[in-house]
């Protein structure tokens, strides 16, 4: 198993109206991460019971800076891992 399959949990507006309709909780992972890869690193993290797990990939950003010059932030993945009812992960 990778040493660093979930990097962050995202706290976002989006996360937030899908933890409270849809006990979704939105996490950025590892790119060559597997679903279920995550589904274990999420219940070995948390004490938590994983129902679903659907990812993407999210494309870096083109950015200017104040000059001429150019670049892009970089991509990542997203996973939104639906719990089970009645389950929640604490955010501290």
């Amino acid at each position: 198993m990778k040493s660093l399959i979930i990097k962050k949990l995202r706290v976002t507006e989006k996360g937030t109206r899908l933890k409270e309709a849809a006990n979704q909780y939105v996490f950025e992972v590892d790119r060559a991460a597997n679903k279920l890869e995550i589904r274990r690193a999420v219940e070995a993290q948390f004490p938590v019971k994983v129902k679903d797990v659907n990812t993407m990939m999210r494309r870096g950003k083109a950015k200017r800076l104040r000059t001429a010059s150019y670049g892009r932030t970089s991509a990542w993945k997203r996973a939104v891992v639906t719990l089970e009812p009645g389950q929640t992960i604490e955010m501290a």
